[in-house]
């Protein structure tokens, strides 16, 4: 029964015209007829003052017929609140307008056919962008059902998503992919979906990563046609874009961005540093051994070493280290592979990034020559990216670490979510979870 009465009820004048009820609840355009509060929810009833309203139809003033009864849902408190809405019901007075009879409508209370108020509609959506909620979960808070909640919600974010002013002022731009579901494809469409992250800088010089957009597929061509729906306008302001080691992302942006700056995300390039010396490694481990790492091997007991940086080791590990490579001749070639890696790193972490394209430079001379061949193609591939590896010490150490970050906040949303089976859902959702649809 949604009006239940109990001594702890507080009563007030209907329609009480001072302003003080409308602040109390906070709702806009109606007048706050009384409250109820039983059982774990509270009821506030609310109606508008009679005024002369015309007939949307011909704009014939109408004729009150009464009003009716309903319910919405709004945000909750300690309790779940209900708002009663005595609507009222007009009749057109002109006999030949086809409209009959209409209802009032209140925006700023709800929509036109919807049960939950507006102000609630901006409060899950905040607790979507915020506080990592789920639909599943505003929808217990409310006392509604799923579905009540996205139909509310989702015309909102679409609205948002449409939006083109959120793609004003990137100037720097990220791209990386992330697989979004495990099933058949012939039943969810693609697997991969590629992200683009506005990575431009704040005046302070700090990186706000924000998601633009998901679209299906991991390729150039996806990137490309990206790239082409947004207009020469966007495409003329992106001065630097920030890729992993893909062809096809770069061709796509040698393609559309004439005048933005490819650079090669810095985290990848030490990636393939260290795969280089697992690769080593485990070559190494087979020809000294004729099998693979097992426990109490020299070289598997220092696999983590090899792939630590040199500044961070203690004097155990670099012990540990040195006992490995000593157990064998052939370990020297692990040994030398980890110094070629870690000339690669370090190169990232001088203070001068004068100094640092030195090194860069260094490595892209070397690496190509040097006997071991896991190293030497280790050198080809960079050399194949030598603009865009070099790129990233006159760009002010641009990289692609605010795209795994927004990547981080996918991750966590879809395991909250217990997984999506709709990606036109699942795109709006991350777009509000990692501020892309914030302009």
């Amino acid at each position: 029964m949604l009006h239940p009465t109990s001594a702890r009820s507080a009563v007030l004048p209907a329609a009480c015209p001072c302003p003080r009820c409308d602040l109390l609840v906070g709702l806009n355009g109606v007048h706050v007829e009384h409250v109820d509060r039983c059982d774990g929810l509270l009821v506030v009833t609310v109606s508008s003052s009679p005024a002369p309203t015309g007939c949307p139809g011909c704009g014939v003033v109408a004729i009150g017929r009464g009003r009716r009864r309903r319910v919405l849902h709004d945000v909750p408190g300690i309790t779940r609140v209900r708002i009663v809405w005595r609507q009222r019901v007009f009749r057109c007075g002109d006999a030949d307008c086809a409209r009959k009879t209409f209802v009032e409508q209140i925006p700023s209370l709800v929509g036109a056919r919807g049960s939950i108020t507006t102000r609630a509609i901006a409060w899950a959506i905040g607790q979507l962008r915020r506080e990592h909620a789920t639909i599943a979960g505003l929808a217990r808070q409310l006392g509604t059902s799923w579905k009540t909640v996205w139909r509310a919600v989702e015309p909102e974010l679409i609205k948002l998503a449409e939006d083109e002013s959120r793609f004003e002022g990137v100037t720097i731009l990220g791209i990386d992919e992330h697989v979004w579901h495990h099933v058949d494809p012939r039943k969810r469409g693609p697997k991969e979906l590629t992200g683009m992250v506005d990575l431009t800088r704040d005046s302070s010089g700090k990186t706000r990563a924000r998601l633009l957009d998901l679209v299906p597929g991991r390729s150039g061509k996806a990137y490309a046609g990206w790239l082409g729906e947004r207009g020469d306008a966007f495409r003329k302001q992106v001065k630097i874009a920030a890729l992993d080691p893909f062809a096809g992302y770069k061709t796509a942006i040698e393609d559309t961005l004439d005048d933005a700056v490819a650079v090669l995300d810095a985290f990848h390039v030490v990636k393939l540093g260290t795969a280089a010396v697992d690769e080593v490694r485990r070559r190494v481990q087979q020809d000294t051994l004729g099998h693979r790492g097992r426990k109490g091997d020299p070289l598997y007991g220092v696999q983590t070493i090899l792939r630590a940086g040199a500044e961070n080791l203690t004097d155990k590990q670099r012990s540990r280290l040195a006992k490995a490579i000593e157990a064998h001749p052939a370990h020297e070639e692990v040994f030398v592979a980890w110094q070629c890696a870690q000339q690669l790193r370090s190169a990232y972490h001088q203070k001068d990034l004068a100094e640092g394209r030195r090194i860069a430079e260094q490595v892209l001379e070397s690496f190509h020559t040097c006997p071991i061949p896991e190293i030497a193609r280790l050198g080809r591939t960079l050399r194949r990216w030598r603009d865009a590896f070099l790129a990233y010490f006159t760009t002010g150490r641009s990289s692609n670490g605010g795209t795994e970050a927004v990547n981080g906040i996918i991750e966590l949303h879809r395991r909250l979510a217990r997984g999506y089976r709709n990606r036109h859902n699942y795109r709006l959702r991350m777009l509000l979870a990692a501020s892309g649809l914030t302009p």
